[in-house]
């Protein structure tokens, strides 16, 4: 019998986008911090150790996106609980810094956390409609994701994350997990690039990466089937 799998959603958007996904293999959401009944945790790393603790042991731990950074810290700091991990849309690093080119510029992470600051409802369409550039079907899946997406957290909560998104390098952390890891990644995601993936593949010891053509950041919209078949093959692996 397979490990349970427990899914981190991502920035904003909530469950919905991933539902269809989670219930094929009869998974449960954990909400990240500050969204649906989950409380607050300001700190990155408390906020992992939290997931950690609601963790069986040998659980397979999915992660989207933000959801995909905590997900990695999570098994890298508790290793016995994450029997494996899977990283959708994942990067070590959401901005670019010494050594790590392949990600977005700080001052237009710094624009778009203003703008959230400010109206996130006025945002929100035009940041769904820019990471799926490059998709195959980028106006359907734009329309998807908005339709999907759960009733927006705090804005709080969504500042917390953007400064997650800000200050967190798991580039040292990410040699240091045990458990057999598959990546999933759109080939022409925007937001994270299919190098950032690569490279953060090259960390992971035996990680294996799966890529998805003429898909960008939400691949289990995108191409369903193809994401289901990845993602259930490596979990009944």
């Amino acid at each position: 019998m397979s490990a349970p799998l427990v899914f981190l959603p991502g920035w904003c958007l909530g469950r919905g986008p991933l539902n269809a996904a989670v219930e094929s293999k009869n998974g449960q959401f954990f909400d990240l911090p500050g969204y649906g009944d989950a409380p607050l945790i300001h700190d990155f790393t408390a906020a992992a150790d939290a997931i950690a603790d609601r963790l069986q042991p040998g659980t397979a731990l999915a992660g989207w996106s933000l959801g995909a950074q905590l997900a990695l810290a999570v098994a890298a700091r508790h290793p016995a609980k994450v029997g494996k991990l899977i990283l959708v849309a994942g990067t070590a690093s959401f901005i670019q810094r010494d050594g790590w080119p392949h990600a977005m510029p700080p001052a237009v992470l710094a624009e778009f956390t203003a703008a959230v600051a400010a109206d996130v409802e006025a945002v929100l369409p035009r940041f769904v409609g820019n990471f799926n550039r490059g998709d195959a079907r980028a106006r359907t899946i734009t329309i998807e994701l908005l339709k999907l997406a759960d009733p927006r957290p705090a804005t709080e909560t969504l500042l917390t994350g953007l400064h997650w998104l800000r200050d967190v390098d798991l580039r040292n952390l990410a040699p240091q997990i045990q458990a057999p890891t598959l990546l999933i990644h759109g080939a022409a995601d925007p937001l994270m690039p299919l190098a950032a993936a690569e490279a953060l593949a090259a960390l992971i010891p035996d990680a294996r990466l799966s890529v998805l053509d003429a898909c960008a950041h939400a691949p289990f919209i995108s191409r369903p089937d193809d994401f289901r078949a990845v993602l259930h093959g490596f979990l009944d692996d």
